[in-house]
């Protein structure tokens, strides 16, 4: 899925109960001519099965309850993994600066074939933390994600260089791509890096879309990625797809047990989320409805009379992959 541009691993041979043993990063060091050292060798696939990107063989049962990467100044690296490097032909010159950078277009993510290996910055990856890899943000930076598609945002440490694949901008760790909802292949993505000036005034707290304008012409490059990745992809079989029942916004919700599905800052998120489930979970269609309080608008399916219905209907949609599904309960006012 992705390929490792400053890092070459090698596992050492040793005992099957002995630790495994990782060296240290090779990064693209140039030469008294100035030129750059041949990169590590790349393929462009896996040999086997055994060497193909995914899941590992069992997932921790918590992962949706993750906490962001927590925003902090830290010094950018000197040299190292800021350097120019090459990958592919291409040549790459990441900035050393603490620059903003706002970007749209394509996700991916990483798991199980690079998990405790070494990334760009030289620390280990775990594909269970929030972190993501970027073709030339300074490394070590935090950014914010954000999938238009549902209203997610997560905030990611980028500490490696990737992905290296047309039109995608950023790869991330298995976890960050759970929680925006993007596990089932690339998806558009807005990405903007938190500055230092972001950090340190709590700015990087703001959610909601990035004011980003229509490049001339005012052709959005988010929807035109999206849609050249869906022409890509096999066409699939025509069908219509129920659309959500109308509603208006209620104000308060019915006594009774509920299913908290997501909570958004944005009422746009809360919508699109609804209308998602209501094409893909045709049964939570009618308990659907959206409310807005304290300032946050929340996805919820209810009432149900008792919480052993509620709790029935939670497992029922965890066993279809929808983590993070709460159960609450209401009182009359």
């Amino acid at each position: 899925m992705r390929v490792a541009a400053l890092t070459l691993v090698l596992l050492l041979a040793g005992c099957a109960a002995g630790p495994r043993q990782v060296p240290p990063p090779m990064s693209a060091e140039p030469t008294s001519q100035g030129s750059l050292p041949a990169p590590p060798q790349v393929r462009p696939g896996p040999a086997n099965a055994a060497e193909r990107d995914g899941l590992p063989a069992e997932l921790p049962a918590t992962l949706h309850l993750v906490p962001d990467a927590q925003p902090q100044v830290e010094p950018l690296r000197q040299g190292g993994p800021n350097k120019p490097y090459e990958v592919l032909g291409e040549r790459y010159t990441p900035e050393v600066a603490d620059v903003a950078v706002r970007e749209r277009g394509l996700a991916s993510w990483y798991g199980r074939k690079f998990h405790g290996r070494r990334t760009a910055s030289g620390e280990v990856y775990d594909m269970f933390a929030m972190s993501a890899a970027h073709k030339t943000m300074p490394i070590p930076s935090y950014a914010r994600v954000r999938n238009p598609a549902n209203g997610r945002e997560v905030v990611v440490r980028v500490n490696d260089r990737g992905p290296f694949h047309a039109g995608r901008i950023i790869d991330l760790s298995y976890t960050a791509a759970l929680k925006l909802g993007v596990l089932a292949g690339v998806a558009p993505v807005e990405v903007e890096r938190l500055t230092h000036d972001d950090i340190r005034s709590g700015m990087w707290q703001r959610q909601g879309p990035l004011p980003m304008a229509l490049p001339p012409g005012g052709i959005d490059p988010l929807m035109a990625l999206a849609e050249r990745a869906d022409a890509a992809a096999p066409a699939p079989t025509p069908a219509a797809p129920p659309e959500a029942p109308a509603q208006p916004a209620p104000t308060a919700a019915a006594a009774g047990f509920w299913l908290q599905l997501g909570a958004f800052n944005q009422r746009e998120g809360a919508l699109a989320l609804r209308q998602q489930l209501a094409q893909q979970v045709d049964w939570l269609a009618p308990l659907l409805a959206v409310f807005t309080e304290k300032q946050q608008h929340k996805l919820q399916a209810g009432p149900y009379a008792s919480r052993e219905q509620a709790a029935a209907a939670a497992a029922r949609l965890r066993e279809a992959g929808r983590l993070g599904v709460l159960v609450l309960q209401r009182t009359a006012r």
